[in-house]
């Protein structure tokens, strides 16, 4: 199964156009959900996989666990939660330029991640379909690295360590 997730804040046409576009190329939309945000009259509307704009945390975890490959936008959320559970994820990042975002920071956490083991960074959305196909096509080897839900023990101590240094005079 694909699980593809657009976070919960703006819709991603791109990234479901894309998406639709190679579920009706491939026929393979009966294996894809996709949470797409909340759309209006004038967003892309996916006709070949399954959808719903927003879903609840525990059927997103239940989505994430199932799926053998993960698609979404640049979010921290998604990505977390895709490494979480060692799930390989391709993400594709909202681009400011094109009037997806405010910002580049999604740009910048995909090339700054994007070299992670089981993250697969879409410079494009024309980038989508052949990651989903090698991953989806047995050739994946690497892994997906899964990270834990606690800090780890090097932050703690560092952050214990700043909380409990003593006041200098120049505070």
């Amino acid at each position: 199964m694909i699980f593809v997730a657009v976070g919960t804040q703006l819709p991603f046409d791109r990234l479901i156009r894309a998406m639709d576009a190679w579920c009706e190329k491939t026929g393979r939309g009966q294996e894809v959900f996709g949470q797409i945000g909340h759309i209006g009259s004038k967003n892309y509307t996916p006709q070949h996989f399954e959808w719903a704009e927003m879903i609840e945390a525990d059927m997103f975890r239940d989505k994430i666990m199932a799926a053998d490959v993960v698609v979404g936008h640049a979010g921290m959320g998604s990505i977390i939660t895709a490494m979480s559970h060692a799930k390989p994820i391709v993400i594709l990042a909202r681009r400011a330029h094109l009037g997806e975002h405010r910002n580049d920071h999604q740009f910048a956490t995909m090339k700054r991640l994007g070299m992670r083991p089981g993250i697969f960074p879409a410079m494009t959305e024309a980038d989508l379909p052949e990651l989903i196909d090698h991953l989806l096509g047995g050739d994946y080897r690497e892994g997906s690295a899964r990270i834990s839900g606690f800090a780890q023990d090097r932050l703690i101590g560092a952050v214990r360590d700043f909380i409990h240094q003593p006041k200098s005079k120049t505070r």
